[in-house]
C-alpha cells in the first residue's frame, strides 16, 4: 500500500555536489579541489553519490585531511544517504626541482646523519640547535625524514604553520625556528612516497619557508644514504656533516657508508658525535659502558674527521624527548646536555673553520695592489 503522505527523496544534481566540494581546500595549494581539477566521475543515484580524486602521488598525506573535509562538506546536503570516494594517481608531469637554492639566508648549514637509524640522530640534532639557540645563535631546523618526523614531538609542538601566499611561516619552539612533514601530516597518517615526492617536498621546506636570516640551518636527515640526502647536497651548498653513531661495531660499519657518501658528493665531514657512549650509575657512580666504547673517536682517527664529543646514556635526555622539553633546556646541568652544550661549542668553531676553508682567497692584482676582489 503506498504512503500518500510521504515525502519522496529530493532529488540530488551533480551541480550541488559541486558548490559542496568547492568548498574544499587542498592544504598545499590553498585552492578549493574542483578549481584544481581534482574531482571528476561524479554519479548520483538513489541518495548514492560516488566520484573520484585525483591526487598526485599514492598515499599522499592530503588524502586524510581532503577526505575529512569532503565528509564534512557533503553531510550539509540533502538527500545524500552514502558516499564512496574513489582515489587515483593525476597523470600530469610534476614539476622541476631546481638544482641549486641560491636565496637561502644561510651562514651555516649542517646536515646531521647517520648509516642506521636507533643511534639517536635526532635527539642530537634538537638539542644541538636548542644549545646553539641558548647561545644567541639565530637557529633553524629542518626535519627532513619525511616518513618518521620526530622533531614535533621533541620539541613540544604540533601546530599547524600558517601560509602567506606560496610561502610558509615556520613554527618556533625553544627560540628554534622548525619545519617538519609532522606539522603537515597527522601522526598516525604514514606517509607512502617515492624518491621524487621525498625529493620535492624537501625543495618545498629549502625554498618555501620563510626562514629568514639564520646562523645555522641544521638538517636532520633521515637513515640511510638515499634520495633525500642526494636531493638535500644537489639543492643548498653544505658547510658540512655531522656523523652520529653509538659505540659498537654494527653501528660503526653502516656509519662508515654515511661518511663515504658525503666524501663522494664532495660535503666536508664536520665531525663525529658518539651517542649512548657511557652510563654512570646513579647509586654507585660506577661508569658502565654497555655498548663498548670509543668506536666514535676510533672512526674519526681513521677517516681523519674531527671528533666532537661523547653523550652519555642519560634519562634526563631520555625524558626530554618524550616530553618536547630538550635536556638541555629542561636540565642544563645534567651530563647529557653538559655533553650537547659542550659539542654545539665545538660545531661553531669547526663550522667557522669550514667556512674559511670554502672561501676563497681575495685576487690582488699584481699591477696595483689596491684593486682587490673577493670573488
Amino acid at each position: 500500500m503506498f504512503n500518500l503522505f510521504k515525502k519522496p527523496a529530493p532529488a540530488i544534481e551533480t551541480t550541488q555536489v559541486l558548490v559542496a566540494l568547492s568548498r574544499v581546500v587542498h592544504p598545499e595549494a590553498r585552492r578549493d579541489i574542483v578549481q584544481l581539477m581534482m574531482v571528476k566521475d561524479v554519479v548520483v543515484n538513489d541518495g548514492k553519490l560516488s566520484f573520484t580524486i585525483l591526487l598526485d602521488e599514492v598515499g599522499a598525506p592530503i588524502r586524510a585531511p581532503i577526505e575529512r573535509q569532503v565528509r564534512a562538506s557533503l553531510a550539509g546536503v540533502a538527500g545524500i544517504r552514502e558516499v564512496k570516494i574513489n582515489w587515483a594517481v593525476r597523470n600530469s608531469p610534476r614539476p622541476p626541482i631546481a638544482e641549486k637554492i641560491e636565496d637561502l639566508q644561510v651562514k651555516y648549514t649542517l646536515a646531521v646523519a647517520s648509516g642506521k637509524g636507533g643511534v639517536g640522530k635526532t635527539t642530537v640534532a634538537v638539542n644541538l640547535a636548542c644549545a646553539l639557540a641558548a647561545r644567541g645563535a639565530r637557529v633553524g631546523l629542518l626535519d627532513a625524514d619525511v616518513h618518521g618526523p620526530n622533531v614535533p614531538l621533541m620539541m613540544g609542538t604540533h601546530e599547524q604553520p600558517m601560509a602567506f601566499g606560496e610561502h610558509i611561516i615556520p613554527i618556533i619552539a625553544h627560540n628554534v625556528k622548525l619545519m617538519s612533514m609532522g606539522f603537515l601530516v597527522p601522526a598516525e597518517v604514514p606517509v607512502i612516497w617515492r624518491g621524487p615526492m621525498l625529493s620535492q617536498a624537501l625543495h618545498q621546506f629549502l625554498n618555501d619557508v620563510v626562514w629568514g636570516l639564520l646562523d645555522f640551518l641544521i638538517v636532520d636527515l633521515p637513515p640511510g644514504t638515499g634520495d633525500v640526502q642526494l636531493s638535500l647536497v644537489q639543492s643548498i651548498a653544505l658547510t658540512g656533516a655531522i656523523l652520529v653513531t653509538t659505540p659498537q661495531e654494527v653501528a660503526l660499519a653502516d656509519v662508515v657508508k654515511g661518511l663515504e657518501m658525503f666524501h663522494q658528493m664532495k660535503v666536508p665531514i664536520l665531525g663525529v658525535v658518539e651517542n649512548m657512549s657511557y652510563y654512570v650509575c646513579p647509586a654507585c657512580g660506577h661508569r658502565h659502558e654497555i655498548f663498548a666504547h670509543g668506536g666514535g673517536q676510533r672512526l674519526s682517527e681513521k677517516f681523519e674527521a674531527p671528533f666532537l664529543g661523547e653523550i652519555p646514556l642519560d634519562e634526563a635526555a631520555r625524558v626530554g624527548g618524550d616530553t618536547g622539553n630538550p635536556v638541555v633546556i629542561a636540565q642544563p646541568p645534567s651530563p647529557a646536555a653538559q655533553a650537547f652544550i659542550t659539542i654545539a661549542d665545538r660545531v661553531t668553531a669547526r663550522a667557522e673553520e669550514l667556512a674559511q676553508i670554502a672561501r676563497p682567497a681575495p685576487r690582488v692584482f699584481q699591477n696595483d695592489p689596491s684593486r682587490t676582489i673577493v670573488n
